[in-house]
């Protein structure tokens, strides 16, 4: 069910199931990648939702949420953490693609404390954006490029996969506004962990597609070294959308990972 909760004056957008198998294992919040929405996690809804208390929701700006976006992490982080206290979810495992992961690492760091874990797919302690995206997406506010949609929803998959999915990408991509877009490649490719990843005292999963084009398997393979005691899991035949070119294998680890930590 889609419900809304007030956040520093935005009507905010949640996709809420309560688990319908009585007391919960966990309770899941799921934080979409960059100009992205709830729908991101259909699969995981669909699959796991008798089982979880799940949140997915719309970042500010995005889907049904209102506001413009944010263009700092740290920002994100702040933002959830209110939402969080008004859903009075604590302990919950924080599952982040790509801005959401890097929205999920900031938050086990400043706020270790408040979760029990999280998963992060398709992220690194960097997460440079290639130049071209960031320039072309400045310099044409008024309307998402083609080109840029075309782009981004062709290397967000393994090859083997686009043809299920580039046009459905392509279509979701080019309906997101630029500046948010804008705002949130930039906020990941400001990110910088390098220094900080040894706060994260919750456990960790990481995730990466063995294809994944925009945050290559080395950055996750780096993350999870800097982690202590974080799970790595290079995923074949997937790329940067792994919860959804691979669910079955993505929902197995997820549920695992929520099992062992409950």
């Amino acid at each position: 069910m889609l419900k809304y909760f007030n956040i520093e004056s935005l009507k905010i957008a949640c996709l809420v199931s309560e688990s319908e198998s009585g007391a919960h294992k966990q309770s899941l919040v799921f934080l979409h990648g960059s100009g992205s929405d709830h729908s991101a996690w259909s699969h995981q809804y669909a699959r796991l939702r008798k089982q979880y208390k799940m949140v997915a929701l719309d970042l500010p700006g995005h889907g049904r949420s209102e506001g413009n976006g944010e263009n700092d992490v740290k920002r994100y982080g702040a933002w959830l953490k209110k939402l969080l206290d008004i859903l009075d979810l604590n302990q919950a495992v924080l599952v982040g693609h790509s801005l959401g992961a890097a929205i999920a690492l900031q938050f086990a760091i400043d706020h270790s404390e408040a979760i029990a874990g999280i998963v992060c797919i398709g992220a690194g302690m960097k997460m440079p954006v290639n130049p071209f995206f960031l320039d072309y997406l400045k310099t044409n506010p008024a309307q998402m490029p083609a080109e840029v949609a075309q782009l981004i929803s062709k290397y967000s998959v393994a090859k083997e996969n686009r043809p299920q999915f580039l046009v459905p990408l392509q279509k979701s991509i080019s309906q997101a506004k630029v500046g948010i877009l804008y705002g949130d490649l930039f906020a990941c490719n400001e990110l910088d962990l390098t220094q900080s990843t040894d706060k994260i005292k919750v456990p960790a999963l990481i995730i990466c597609g063995a294809e994944d084009k925009m945050t290559p398997p080395d950055l996750s393979r780096a993350l999870a070294a800097g982690i202590k005691g974080a799970k790595l899991e290079i995923v074949a035949g997937a790329g940067h959308m792994v919860m959804m070119e691979k669910p079955a294998e993505f929902n197995v680890s997820l549920n695992n990972f929520a099992a062992s930590i409950s």
